[in-house]
């Protein structure tokens, strides 16, 4: 009975945790969102502290312009950092946390480029997805602990096979489901603000060919091949420029350049 306990357990965590993205796709999700958006808080400051902050007053007031359009009306107060660093990179925490590469600032062409960058941030804050990895992996931990005690536990070709398998087949995947995910909420939001959604797709070129073919297969991967990811915007631009065209009809026509 006591070694049935923690599968009991584990049974349990999985069927009171389902929650449901913006997109409506199905969730896993049960840890506390306010002990993420604390970590989220902590690595910041962490961050600002560790790497050199761009003082630029063009870039900052570009990055935050354009995070307080993408985000109005969500009644959060998003802080947004440049920091120095030359990698094309851009990221979001839980607790309304942004930071952008000076790399990535330079990359882009327009504000519609790099709101599709932050868009695709933002996205994944929205979609809880810190929460969703966090809780995929503890139950896969769990998981593993479990075999672990069985008499499978003691072949280590068995228990390596197994960590591979839940790697590349269950946390891999879906992240690369989180990654097109926030793709999808990420040209939404930038076309309900006013940004051209079309940019987006020339940024993922822009980042084709910056990358120089030197991107990892897909399947071992965290993020979607360059050409999978504009496809799928490609065939999401109908909605997302029907969004746009009622926000510039509604007059939202931001100026962040």
């Amino acid at each position: 009975m006591l070694r049935k306990l923690p599968f009991i357990v584990l049974i349990s965590s999985v069927l009171t945790a389902c929650a449901t993205s913006p997109t409506g796709r199905n969730q896993l999700i049960f840890m506390p969102d306010t002990q993420m958006d604390q970590m989220g808080l902590q690595a910041f400051d962490q961050m600002k502290k560790e790497k050199p902050v761009n003082k630029d007053g063009v870039f900052n007031q570009t990055a935050q312009c354009i995070v307080s359009e993408l985000t109005k009306g969500m009644g959060q107060n998003w802080e947004v950092v440049v920091f120095e660093d030359a990698t094309l990179n851009a990221f979001a925490l839980p607790g309304a946390k942004i930071g952008v590469h000076t790399g990535m600032m330079q990359l882009v062409d327009n504000q519609d480029q790099l709101a599709a960058v932050l868009g695709h941030e933002v996205g994944h804050v929205l979609a809880r997805h810190s929460n969703e990895r966090a809780s995929q992996e503890t139950l896969v931990q769990q998981g593993m602990n479990m075999i672990g005690q069985t008499e499978y536990g003691q072949n280590p070709l068995i228990m390596g096979g197994l960590g591979l398998g839940a790697k590349y087949g269950v946390l891999m995947p879906y992240s690369r489901t989180h990654e097109s995910e926030a793709d999808m909420i990420g040209v939404d939001l930038m076309a309900k603000a006013g940004f051209n959604p079309e940019e987006s797709v020339k940024l993922w070129q822009k980042m084709e060919q910056a990358s120089q073919g030197n991107q990892p297969s897909e399947f071992m991967s965290t993020h979607p091949a360059h050409v999978t990811r504009i496809q799928q915007l490609q065939e999401h631009m109908p909605k997302a420029l029907e969004l746009y065209k009622k926000a510039q009809a509604a007059g939202r026509q931001p100026k962040c350049r």
